[in-house]
């Protein structure tokens, strides 16, 4: 049999990569464009958030080097069931603090061998939680002579075997890890408070909406806070021209699993990889983001800002922006 040529098998990778594109342009609601965008799906990433790992010895890898220290970025607080209110990075990814440190004064336990299984957070850049007091954050240095993240003193780990926005798994392990909530205190569902008599405590979603009574329905985040879109942006390729001081302004909305978003439109729900090194949520592929300006859940202060700040309907179109 006769076997294809180089340029046939070329035209055929050509073709299979044009249709993949393709793929990712009606995704985002385009027919056309630049041919290189950097969001990622995170359709079926359904998240395991109570998931609890083995007691294998706290976690420790002593065949292992310990993971480069990766920034916290905006910190977010994710709802649980079972744990209660979690500090999570601008990635999503659940933060710990382990029992054998100590936070008056900050110290951190965690030798070479334990840093590969938990990894230390990165002190630069972090930004405190929406609501959260940022006097809160400091510092350490680690066994490995990293400046690490403390929360009211408490040294920050991310934990290896968590792989997804979400995960929970170094929950409980060796009895000495624990979800850290965002005051840095041990994660705790009491510390929600109790549920109403006669009703099951609820779990709010990571992106949802609501009905505002001047601008209809928005999406809102898991605090309840209002979801803003940037009409300087692009969604084609997807992209945030809000960096340095205006995401100090305005945080980008940290990754989001489709099967916690409720209501909003699944097309084009990506994720996007910035320019400043975070990852931020879309949908249609637009940037999202909250407002530092935003006190409350149901404020709206940032709506018509500068001209091009809208709050993000459930479809991601800017409401009220001029057409």
């Amino acid at each position: 049999m006769r076997q294809p040529t180089h340029r046939a098998r070329r035209s055929a990778s050509l073709v299979a990569t044009a249709a993949a594109l393709l793929a990712l342009a009606t995704a985002c609601g385009q027919e056309k464009g630049d041919q290189s965008p950097n969001g990622r799906n995170v359709g079926n990433e359904a998240p395991a958030k109570d998931g609890y790992g083995a007691g294998d010895d706290y976690g420790a890898a002593k065949d292992e080097a310990a993971a480069e220290p990766k920034a916290a970025g905006q910190l977010a607080v994710w709802e649980s069931k079972k744990l209660g209110r979690v500090v999570t990075d601008s990635e999503g990814f659940t933060l710990y603090r382990f029992d054998k440190d100590s936070a008056r004064p900050p110290k951190s336990t965690c030798d070479a061998a334990c840093l590969a299984a938990w990894p230390v957070v990165a002190a630069d850049g972090a930004k405190a939680a929406p609501g959260v007091d940022e006097s809160l954050l400091g510092e350490v240095t680690a066994a490995d002579g990293a400046k690490q993240l403390t929360i009211d003193g408490w040294p920050m780990y991310r934990y290896a075997k968590d792989t997804k926005p979400g995960d929970a798994k170094g929950q409980g392990v060796g009895g000495a890890w624990h979800a850290a909530a965002p005051d840095g205190e041990k994660a705790s569902a009491r510390a929600a408070g109790p549920a109403p008599a006669g009703t099951a405590p609820a779990d709010p979603a990571g992106l949802s909406t609501r009905e505002d009574p001047e601008l209809g329905e928005i999406v809102v985040d898991r605090n309840g806070m209002t979801v803003y879109r940037f009409t300087k942006d692009s969604a084609w390729p997807i992209k945030s021209n809000c960096v340095g001081a205006c995401a100090e302004k305005w945080p980008a909305v940290a990754p989001v699993p489709e099967a916690d978003a409720e209501g909003v439109r699944k097309k084009g729900y990506m994720t996007y990889d910035r320019p400043d090194g975070g990852k931020q949520q879309t949908i249609d592929c637009w940037p999202l983001y909250t407002f530092s300006g935003d006190k409350k859940p149901g404020d709206t202060n940032g709506q018509g800002v500068g001209g091009a700040w809208y709050a993000a309907s459930p479809d991601g179109k800017a409401v009220g922006a001029p057409e």
